[in-house]
Formats: structure tokens, sequence, C-alpha cells
């Protein structure tokens, strides 16, 4: 399996993401979205960076139990009811994407949303994976 971030010097710098990754591998694993969700489906955290986190471990241990690790994150899109909380809070959760994930940074995107599936969650991730 080989993932190629690629990070053109046209586009403004990436910070915390990858303009584009390419592939090479013979599974993919596409990752449900996840959100502060514990064992016993309850919402979990009260702040932004908190629910994160607790998302965050769910979509890589949903990842690790089908066989991969962060490094094979090709793409993961954040969905958040509130973008400018998220942009306030976004070197700290950072600091917990580089303390989970690592810096292997997959091609990304954080999309508003008016609520989540639980009403209780301010952010959910899903994306997908490549495998060898």
């Amino acid at each position: 399996m080989s993932l190629q971030r690629i990070n053109p010097a046209e586009l403004s710098p990436p910070t915390g993401f990858s303009h584009a990754v390419t592939a090479t591998g013979s599974r993919l694993v596409f990752l449900a979205g996840q959100t502060a969700l514990d064992r016993d489906g309850k919402v979990t955290g009260e702040t932004l960076p908190a629910q994160f986190e607790t998302a965050l471990t769910n979509l890589l241990t949903a990842l690790r139990v089908a066989g991969g690790t962060p490094a094979a994150l090709a793409r993961v899109t954040v969905y958040a009811t509130d973008v400018a909380a998220y942009r306030a809070h976004a070197s700290e959760l950072g600091a917990i994407w580089r303390r989970l994930a690592g810096r292997d940074y997959p091609a990304m995107a954080v999309i508003g949303a008016a609520r989540l599936w639980d009403e209780q969650a301010m952010v959910e991730l899903d994306g997908f994976a490549v495998l060898p």
C-alpha cells in the first residue's frame, strides 16, 4: 500500500490536511460517520475538542479493527455544527489529531451542518482508507 500526499506549490500551504492524496493498494475501507458516542450510545464531552477527540478515536478504532492504521487514511470529512467554533479551536484540534493520528494528513474538508444525527453531537468524522 502506498499513499502519496500532494501539496502543489501553486496552492496555499496546507495546515492539518493534504491538498491531494494518491493511493495504491488492494483494499478500500469506507469509514462511517463517527461522533462522540460511548459504548452505550451516549454522546460524551461538553466541548468541541472533547467531542472531536472521541469521534476521532472512534473512527481510528473502526479503522484499526478493519486492519488499518492512521497513515492509511486517504480522505476524512469533518461535519461541524459550528464552523466558527471549529476554526477557533483549530490549534487544539490539530494537537489532538497529531497525538492520535500522527502527521500523515489525509485530504480533508470541514463542512458546516445545521445538526447531526445525534442532537448533542457537535462534530462527526467519516472517511476512507487504502490498505495493502
